[in-house]
């Protein structure tokens, strides 16, 4: 059986939903997911296997102006993501008015789609979100304008909160995938190691606990992982950084509360993700500006 296989890079301005993208086409959850911009920070690697078929996917922060030496790392992870791949996934919302948005795309999208045509990427345009449309005609309109932009190799709208549509796209992308071997085992999900996808939990959980700049100013490294000999026990010590004295204040909570919460909800993600029971022990620590200290940001793994 002649084998294919494809590295698919995916884009889009934060909040997009490229994150949840990705995990709705690999049945798993493999990048963290927030209604905060620029949750994902770093390029995440899925794999999917479909018969012959091998996918790698890498989803990306979502393209944004860079404010901090962080953020420049965020967009310079994107650029250098879209280089050399296979195809590109350019995700963008559905949208209720698009006769408001006709002429080219700004910001974001703008610069995005200046990066595929100069490097003339096959590029399947995805527009997310259309389970909030009222009425899916809604999309004609949208569908013309971004046609007469790029040759789209696909122009495929669907949800993926609810799955509408991604089997089409999961179709077309097998359809674009080049003759050549699997680059990963059949049963691969990701090659991200065991303790990122672990600080990435407790993340997530620190994004969706705190509210404004608090959880932005945050990262995590996990300090030791150790499986018991005996038991089924994994121990875990996590250290959180954040920027300001204020700010440790805030996650720890009165008495410790938030700090217990957030953890208590990260050691469930991880006893599942993990399949056994979880020690998880956790610090926080203060580096002031972090985010725009380049040796803080290598030390937390921001290379």
């Amino acid at each position: 059986m002649q084998t294919t296989s494809a590295f698919v890079t995916i884009v889009g301005r934060p909040n997009v939903g490229k994150s949840s993208l990705m995990n709705r086409m690999l049945g798993e959850k493999v990048a963290i997911v927030t209604p905060k911009p620029q949750t994902t920070r770093t390029r995440i690697t899925g794999v999917l296997t479909r018969g012959a078929a091998q996918l790698v996917f890498t989803d990306t922060p979502g393209m944004h102006r860079p404010r901090t030496k962080l953020s420049q790392y965020m967009v310079n992870e994107i650029n250098q993501s879209m280089e050399g791949v296979d195809l590109c996934v350019l995700v963008v919302e559905a949208e209720a008015n698009p006769e408001r948005h006709a002429g080219e795309p700004g910001g974001a999208e703008g610069q995005l789609l200046d990066s595929i045509r100069k490097g003339r990427e096959k590029c399947i345009l995805v527009i997310n979100k259309i389970d909030i449309l009222p009425k899916k005609e809604l999309l004609l309109a949208q569908i013309a304008r971004w046609n007469a932009l790029y040759p789209f190799e696909e122009i495929i709208p669907l949800s993926a909160l609810t799955g509408e549509g991604v089997e089409e796209l999961l179709e077309a992308l097998c359809s674009l995938a080049h003759p050549g071997p699997h680059y990963f085992e059949e049963d691969t999900l990701t090659d991200q190691p065991e303790r990122i996808l672990v600080a990435e939990i407790l993340r997530e959980k620190l994004l969706l606990s705190l509210s404004e700049e608090v959880p932005h100013g945050t990262a995590v490294t996990i300090e030791r992982m150790c499986e018991r000999e005996r038991g089924g026990l994994i121990d875990i010590d996590a250290m959180i950084v954040c920027e300001k004295a204020s700010h440790k204040g805030i996650i720890i909570g009165h008495g410790g509360a938030m700090l217990k919460k957030i953890l208590s909800a990260a050691r469930e993600d991880m006893e599942r993700f993990l399949g056994c029971k979880v020690n998880l022990q956790c610090w926080v620590k203060v580096r002031d500006d972090w985010r725009q200290d380049e040796r803080s940001m290598r030390a937390l793994g921001f290379q």
